[in-house]
């Protein structure tokens, strides 16, 4: 992951939200109501229809999509996905959320959670993004910290 974007965090958080709240509708098999197709909505203007839509263009599920992304493509799935990765977010990470599976994340989950966590329940995506916003805000505010640090360190005076 790049830096992180305090508007990715808030992005993640509030697809958990709307997840939990029974605001979003959520289908793994659609590709804009999935894993990666809710988060797409709330990173992007789309909805889940057009990112569906945009999907269809090309063959496969979202891990094929990000295996065949192209930024010059002119396949509107491409521009999705690119707009996520303004956001911070990499390749990887979208391939991680559609399979709940990034280390760090897993790493936070309780043992037995974690071996009956499946990719395809909606209360699982939603206690997996939870985590995943969790560990990003640990990461933003230890880098916020340091950038504070090497700020003061900078414009320190020596003392002799």
């Amino acid at each position: 992951m790049r830096p992180i974007q305090p508007e990715l965090i808030g992005a993640i958080e509030r697809t958990a939200k709307k997840l939990k709240d029974g605001g979003s509708s959520y289908q793994w098999g659609h590709m804009g109501a999935c894993n990666c197709g809710n988060l797409a909505q709330e990173l992007t203007p789309f909805s889940k229809a057009e990112i569906h839509r945009y999907a269809m263009e090309r063959s496969g599920d979202w891990n094929d999509q990000i295996l065949e992304f192209c930024p010059t493509s002119g396949y509107p799935i491409d521009l999705v996905i690119q707009r996520m990765l303004d956001f911070g977010l990499t390749l990887d990470d979208l391939g991680h959320l559609e399979r709940l599976s990034a280390p760090e994340v897993l790493e936070r989950i309780p043992f037995e959670r974690k071996q009956s966590l499946s990719q395809n329940k909606r209360e699982d995506v939603v206690f997996y993004l939870e985590t995943w916003a969790r560990v990003l805000r640990e990461k933003w505010e230890k880098q916020q910290s340091s950038e504070i640090l090497e700020r003061v360190e900078k414009n320190s005076i020596p003392v002799y």
